[in-house]
């Protein structure tokens, strides 16, 4: 049994850089496309704590508190670096708009369901739903930022990970399926697809990547992203609080999203490696998280899978009513679907099965879901906890 909170730690850093290395070395692999590393680092730290791995003393606990709490804001800093609200302003009202439907239907979903069956769930179960709202509306960053914020339980946490996950795939392959029927849903819609003829220019993200992530630019990204998280929680922690959701937590997480926001209009945004170095500290934090939980208690999986499916159906639903009521083309409601649901690691793949010219749409779309796909989830969790 591991009882030093550093050793603690190093397995944990461990286990996430195997599951990264499995997940390339069998990148191929039908698998590993549906279910990524993120979520076997999570399976593998919540074995091990299942197993009795981990103890439960002081050293473990306060390593856990001090290094989520530190990374977390410097992560989320970090990754908005790419948000370029130029660039967003740039898609122009029907691709926006586009974006709010599914962001509209998603959290009715959300609502709907948990009406339905809230005599079913666990009592904490409207904050796992505000963390997988964040992930829905935005990513698997926004899920973990929210988990502090809304302080969802570890076991109830493993539900919504769950559902991210395979409910995720689920969808996924079923907007790949609907892309060969684009023709005839547009066609349905009375939809304009002229704009989809138009060779649009690449991202200026994916032109900075290409240089090549170096040494400074992983010094600059931690040094800055660090320094920002501890004054951020400074600040927060000497803000009021409001209710359930507004803590102090929920300030650092607001503060510095709102200076990588700031960051991301300037020179600092041309700093290569953003990406990489934010999905490092995610990927160290999602392992922390998991390594809290215990799969003994997941007897209520099956509830929360069957409302994941159907909280997919009613954004389905709603989509497809929105879509014919404004004309909208099924590329439109695909991307601004796949932007929400998956982010930016599926967004841009689907824009790519409809034409390579039109990836960039899928990125941006992605990007304003990684700034506000928490205040989305802030405002689920408030909604269901009034329920």
């Amino acid at each position: 049994m591991i009882t030093d909170g550093f050793l603690y730690l190093s397995v944990l850093v461990a286990l996430a850089a195997v599951m990264v290395a499995i997940e390339k070395k069998f990148s191929s692999n039908r698998f590993m496309k549906f279910v990524p590393a993120i979520v076997l680092i999570y399976i593998g730290a919540a074995i091990l704590q299942t197993s009795g791995v981990f103890a439960h003393n002081d050293s473990i606990d306060a390593t856990y508190s001090n290094v989520k709490n530190a990374l977390l804001p410097a992560m989320l800093m970090i990754m908005l670096l790419k948000c370029d609200i130029r660039s967003i302003i740039k898609l122009g009202p029907r691709m926006i708009g586009g974006y709010l439907v599914a962001v509209v239907s998603i959290l009715l979903g959300f609502i709907i369901v948990f009406a339905l069956f809230k005599s079913f769930y666990d009592t904490d179960t409207w904050r796992a739903f505000g963390a997988l709202a964040g992930s829905w509306t935005g990513g698997s960053a926004n899920m973990v930022a929210l988990q502090g914020i809304l302080k969802v339980p570890e076991n109830i946490f493993g539900y919504v990970l769950m559902m991210d996950t395979i409910n995720y795939a689920l969808w996924v392959m079923f907007m790949f399926w609907l892309v060969p029927f684009a023709g005839s849903f547009n066609k349905w819609t009375k939809a304009d697809t002229q704009f989809m003829q138009i060779d649009l220019e690449d991202t200026e993200h994916a032109k900075e990547e290409e240089k090549g992530l170096q040494f400074q630019h992983i010094m600059y990204l931690l040094g800055l992203g660090l320094l920002v998280s501890t004054l951020s929680s400074t600040i927060g922690k000497s803000l009021p609080e409001f209710g359930t959701v507004i803590n102090a937590t929920t300030w650092t997480i607001m503060i510095a999203s709102v200076v990588g926001l700031i960051l991301a209009q300037t020179r600092v945004s041309r700093i290569t490696g953003a990406l990489d170095v934010s999905n490092v500290l995610l990927y160290i934090i999602v392992a922390l998280i998991a390594s809290q939980s215990d799969f003994s208690q997941l007897s209520q999986a099956p509830i929360y899978l069957l409302s994941g499916l159907l909280i997919m159906l009613f954004h389905l639903i709603i989509m497809l009513l929105l879509g014919k009521l404004f004309k909208f083309d099924l590329f439109t409601l695909g991307i601004a679907s796949l932007a929400n649901i998956g982010g930016m690691a599926s967004a841009p793949m689907l824009a790519a099965a409809y034409n390579r010219s039109l990836i960039p749409i899928g990125v941006l779309m992605a990007l304003i879901g990684s700034f506000l796909g928490t205040y989305f989830g802030m405002l689920v969790g408030k909604i269901l906890g009034m329920m």
